[in-house]
């Protein structure tokens, strides 16, 4: 066609505009049939979220016929000299429910034969508005609900046979599976209305996102969600009440050494302290709600004379166990705050005046004060003189050991003990309003910018070699990593024995999430028990030397090796590091040797080797499952880089050494090997077509929906993808079922995998070209959790169909 134009443009007279804008066209414009792709795309998963709906109202439809079985026996019953309950009283308990089944058996009839007839152009607009307008039936349910559920638990105390009929109403299953029917209680299905009608609007927001504004039911779909809000502000007007905010003017240091917000675990529950470290004494506050017009003020918690303060051993302190924190809620928190960061910087765009910002501002304070309080897990303990004990939370081995060392270092100074009179604490806690150095949360987000100054990628550190040893020890370091305001252990060094230079060489490839700060740890390994540390009611190596540096962006940008020096106690330890940005580093990249395993695509391998599942991932999943699952921080913690490159190596070789190999060396290197395998296929697991259908399916409302929608996108994957996912997926539930020794979630595991499995190809990338491409917006951090949210939603389903039962959906006789 180009070459066509061209002719007709050399012999065309000058004044002929048609095929110059032909011309110009071809190359200015986007090729139509990338549009019409892109909209195929977006109209394939309206598809997947009608499926979705339908199998939602299914479920509920279910749960309206249950609440029905009993109404016709118990009104004939009304009429007998014996009835179980009044005509009034049955009224009252199902008032509306045949009304509501009617609406939605009507509803559900009508979608059903048009989604099963499907194409692109289907319409089911007018369906959504009609069950709209039908609204005011649950208005009717509502105002009667309370009045319901507490005539049904009169009755139930009345009539013991209606206590037993109403706490064993039979639900028919949806599902294929051989228990046909579930036992629910009258006062729970009595909810399942309520429950659907405060999620009405989340359903259209769903099928709205999946619907081209060039749709004939776009229109229709928003008068449907314009009836439903306008519904639920008039019947929910909930108002959440705010925290107060904990920021604060700057004040000026005077025999104050330090001061730390921290986590103190009083009576098993977490709270947010302000400890402030004089040089006699330990003082722990709590920030005072604040009145209307009154400064800041700190409430006294408890001191110690620093000349009374002990650290606890596990032999002093009673062991209360310390409550964990589910993942997820984490991973919540830590989206919450990237979203609000987001509104930030949108509203810094526009000119709705300040406001509106300092009103995101203390939302975001709220949330990094929940992190900060849930997040940390390793205890401090110390003791007063009569043997109370107080325990901290800390996030990081380092952190306890500074406490513990300038505590220490202070004793030193202080040989007497106090007592303070109640004036003297008093206006010792009101000095500490001045006195504060640390005025907000130790979060990496909270800068006044509000831009993450953290780096997002990969870091490479090659841990050289330490000198300074004043005796021969078994030594080995380990690295942390700062994200989201606390550390994280990212990788260890094997143990050098007997030597005062210990010359490691290993190379560790560590993931960075907004970091800014490395931190090194050498420790002694003790072999013999009774000579190991015992504080803090845990047994463990002792910390030989510790530091640490700021890892700078400027710096980082040079793409070679930097070589550094960590100076610490005398001790000195030097690494080399490079850094690559996530732009940079997780390119899939395919192999120009098709002859290998890395870089090739999976059905390639497959076919080649005549099997279901690429050998590279059997071998490593049979050699971790014989020897890792009791390993701390299995997939997490970094195998040495050099060990993996050889094993790369083999496998890509076909080298028929390869299992001699692996078991001689570390199980980390193993891991490695397999998650590198994954992050180098040149297409994800979950493949380019459709990444985006899984984004969209995990962002759904509805529960039931949400389930019909993955399990039919997992099932629509390659069956050598398929095959392949399932095999990890038993093997990673199997990991974690170890989790109290290996300390690896179902989450943890989730957030390693998950965007190694589904990170989109480059070409699909929706990552944008930053001036500063070390740097990460807070968009990618949301779309790289979409992605962990995935794979551990699969991780956490109880079972998933197999290959062999996979089957065409019942909602669709045709494809699309």
């Amino acid at each position: 066609y180009i070459a066509n134009t061209m002719d007709e443009l050399d012999t065309a007279p000058l004044d002929a505009p048609v095929s110059l804008v032909m011309f110009t066209n071809c190359f200015l414009c986007p090729p139509l049939y990338q549009v019409e792709l892109d909209q195929e795309k977006g109209l394939e998963m309206r598809k997947w979220v009608l499926s979705g709906i339908l199998a939602s109202e299914e479920t509920y439809l279910s749960h309206l016929e249950a609440l029905l079985i009993p109404m016709k026996p118990l009104r004939a019953a009304a009429t007998t000299s014996q009835p179980m309950l009044t005509i009034q009283q049955i009224e009252t308990i199902f008032f509306k429910v045949p009304e509501l089944h009617e609406i939605h058996k009507d509803f559900y009839d009508a979608l059903l034969p048009r989604v099963q007839d499907w194409s692109h152009q289907q319409c089911v607009g007018d369906l959504f508005q009609k069950l709209a307008s039908q609204l005011g039936v649950y208005r009717a349910f509502v105002d009667n609900y309370k009045v319901a559920v507490e005539t049904a638990d009169k009755c139930c105390q009345a009539n013991a046979q209606f206590a037993e009929i109403s706490e064993n109403l039979k639900v028919k299953s949806t599902k294929d599976c051989k228990d046909q029917s579930a036992k629910n209680s009258l006062e729970t299905l009595l909810y399942k209305p309520v429950d659907r009608v405060t999620r009405s609007t989340l359903v259209l927001h769903d099928l709205l996102k999946h619907t081209p504004p060039s749709h004939p039911d776009h229109p229709l779909l928003q008068d449907a969600l314009r009836i439903s809000q306008n519904f639920l502000s008039s019947i929910n007007e909930e108002i959440t009440p705010r925290r107060q905010s904990m920021t604060v003017k700057k004040g000026e240091n005077r025999q104050l050494l330090r001061d730390r917000f921290m986590v103190e675990l009083v009576e098993g529950s977490r709270k947010l302290r302000h400890v402030f470290l004089f040089t006699d004494l330990l003082l722990c506050t709590k920030l005072k709600k604040q009145a209307a017009g009154k400064g800041q003020q700190y409430d006294c918690k408890w001191y110690i004379p620093l000349a009374d303060l002990t650290f606890q051993t596990i032999e002093d302190c009673e062991s209360t166990p310390i409550p964990l924190v589910q993942d997820e809620e984490i991973d919540a928190m830590k989206i919450k705050i990237s979203q609000i960061k987001n509104e930030i910087q949108r509203e810094k765009r526009t000119t709705k005046g300040p406001k509106v910002i300092e009103r995101l501002r203390k939302k975001l304070s709220e949330q990094e004060s929940l992190l900060l309080l849930m997040s940390p897990n390793m205890a401090f303990r110390v003791a007063n003189r009569n043997g109370k004990g107080f325990t901290f939370l800390i996030s990081s081995d380092y952190e306890r050991a500074e406490w513990r060392e300038i505590i220490r270092e202070q004793q030193k100074k202080c040989f007497k003990s106090f007592s303070l009179t109640s004036l003297e604490l008093q206006m010792l806690t009101n000095s500490c309003v001045k006195l504060q150095t640390v005025h907000t949360i130790p979060m990496t987000m909270n800068k006044e910018d509000d831009e993450s100054p953290g780096l997002y990628g990969f870091l490479n550190v090659i841990v050289h070699s330490a000198s300074g040893l004043k005796q021969s020890l078994n030594l080995y370091c380990s690295l942390e990593v700062d994200s989201f305001g606390y550390f994280v252990n990212k990788a260890k060094t094997r143990v050098y024995r007997d030597s005062t230079e210990p010359n490691w060489n290993e190379e560790f490839e560590i993931e960075l999430e907004g970091s800014q700060t490395l931190r090194l740890l050498c420790y002694e390994k003790c072999c013999n028990k009774t000579k190991q540390n015992k504080e803090d009611g845990e047994i463990t190596d002792k910390i030989m030397a510790k530091g640490q540096i700021k890892l700078d962006p400027q710096t980082l940008q040079n793409k070679d090796w930097q070589r550094t020096v960590i100076a610490m106690n005398g001790i000195e330890v030097k690494l080399s590091m490079k850094f690559a940005s996530r732009e940079f580093s997780l390119k899939r990249m395919p192999s120009r040797k098709q002859s290998g395993v890395f870089g090739v695509k999976i059905n390639v391998v497959t076919k080649r080797e005549r099997s279901k599942v690429p050998l590279i991932v059997r071998q490593c999943v049979e050699e971790i499952e014989r020897r890792g699952m009791e390993e701390v921080g299995i997939y997490r913690v970094s195998g040495v880089a050099t060990d993996i490159q050889a094993l790369k190596a083999a496998f890509d070789s076909n080298n028929k050494d390869v299992s001699v190999m692996m078991r001689e060396m570390d199980v980390n290197a193993i891991a490695g090997t397999l998650k590198l395998y994954f992050r180098e296929l040149p297409e994800p697991l979950f493949t380019d077509e459709l990444y985006p259908n899984f984004a969209g399916g995990i962002a759904l409302s509805d529960s039931v929906a949400k389930e019909s929608c993955m399990l039919n996108l997992l099932l629509s994957l390659p069956e050598p993808n398929l095959v392949t996912f399932l095999f990890l997926l038993d093997h990673l539930k199997r990991v974690a079922e170890n989790e109290s020794i290996n300390k690896m979630s179902l989450h943890n595991l989730a957030t390693v995998f998950g965007p190694t499995l589904l990170r989109p190809s480059e070409k699909d990338s929706k990552i944008s070209n930053s001036s500063q491409p070390i740097s990460m917006n807070d968009s990618w951090s949301l779309e790289v959790m979409a992605q962990v949210q995935v794979l551990l939603y699969f991780l956490q389903l109880e079972s998933i169909p197999t290959p062999d039962s996979k089957r065409q959906s019942l909602l669709f006789s045709t494809e699309v």
